[in-house]
């Protein structure tokens, strides 16, 4: 193998995101770091991006998706928003599901294949530390869209204060017995989400109470999925008929809560009446099922990231950029809210008046 950043950063004596915005010459380095590290770039023979020199001459003109078992209702969403730009473009767009930890490696190195794609969208998982070696080392352009690292460009939302506002909301309409059922522990969207229920809670002086967490197990990588939300409703069910049991929910992903939704109803309760709910995402189904829930901009999110990829591959030069969205509170009947639910003309999206 060749000189790879990581060869540059010890013999320079700097991390290895020192030596690429060098390399792709931000303005953040001062001038005696960057000429400490260009002298070994020159003593080394290192030569950056020669993969994207090659396919100057001879693009594929296709971008890969790596994306997790996009039947998911908050992927197929942001999936089209990147099949809208792509196809306004004028690029070709090869989808990788990935339904279990193995498969992101492969299509990883798939990817990295000569000639096989000019760019790479990675989505919702994190991004395996061998391989940003190898991505930075040949230059292949990738966007991260709902995860990050420092090297790439990432699209994000803000979870830790959607999930605040959602909790601050029924903490509003007079709930004080807030319980939270989330995805898998392990991923990054179900600990910024429990970070912000925490926060909202002890924001007004209530602990945190570990019997009402529920997280679901790692089935489909995250676990936000109907099947995991209507199973753990059954759990919050059993807790009724404590003297402390929850009057209301925040459940981490719609999907999720259409599962908790149909509990709900088989065990004869009404909502918001009996449990009042708020939920994140804002897929196309809440609107129908009258979840109130934060709104993520998710064919916004797929639009840019394919707008930046392209952007990268044209100039793979470019500094790292960092884009982060609010989720938007939108009140439909499942919180018990006396705000009024109106329709968009629009768009025909549920929108907070």
């Amino acid at each position: 193998m060749g000189v790879t950043i990581y060869d540059l950063a010890r013999e320079a004596g700097v991390g290895i995101g020192t030596v690429s915005r060098c390399l792709n010459n931000h303005p953040s380095v001062s001038p005696e770091t960057r000429a400490k590290v260009l002298s070994v770039v020159k003593r080394l023979s290192y030569q950056p991006h020669a993969y994207a020199q090659r396919l100057a001459s001879r693009q594929a003109n296709t971008i890969s998706a790596i994306i997790p078992f996009f039947t998911n209702h908050f992927f197929v969403e942001v999936l089209r928003g990147v099949q809208g730009k792509s196809q306004e473009l004028e690029v070709d767009l090869i989808l990788y599901g990935v339904h279990n930890a193995d498969q992101v490696e492969y299509y990883l190195k798939r990817s990295l294949s000569r000639g096989h794609v000019d760019g790479v969208m990675f989505f919702s998982m994190k991004f395996p530390d061998s391989y940003v070696e190898k991505f930075q080392q040949i230059g292949l352009p990738v966007v991260l869209v709902d995860t990050h690292h420092p090297l790439f460009d990432s699209i994000t939302v803000r979870n830790v204060d959607g999930a605040k506002s959602a909790v601050d909301h029924l903490y509003d309409l007079g709930h004080r017995q807030i319980a939270m059922i989330n995805g898998y522990s392990g991923t990054r969207p179900a600990k910024e989400r429990f970070e912000g229920y925490r926060r909202s809670l002890e924001s007004h002086g209530i602990a945190v109470n570990p019997e009402f967490l529920f997280y679901s197990g790692k089935e489909k990588l995250d676990g936000f999925s109907r099947e995991s939300g209507y199973n753990l409703m059954k759990r919050v069910l059993e807790k009724r008929n404590d003297s402390s049991s929850p009057s209301a929910l925040f459940v981490a992903s719609d999907i999720q809560s259409l599962g908790a939704v149909d509990a709900i109803r088989e065990a004869g309760l009404r909502i918001p009446e009996d449990l009042a709910l708020v939920s994140f995402d804002d897929i196309e189904l809440a609107r129908h099922a009258g979840l109130t829930t934060m709104r993520q901009p998710m064919y916004e999110m797929g639009s840019l990231a394919v707008s930046w990829l392209k952007a990268r591959m044209k100039d793979p030069d470019l500094s790292p950029r960092e884009e982060t969205f609010l989720p938007e509170l939108i009140i439909r009947r499942s919180c018990g809210s006396t705000a009024r639910v109106t329709q968009s003309p629009a768009s025909g999206r549920g929108a907070m008046v």
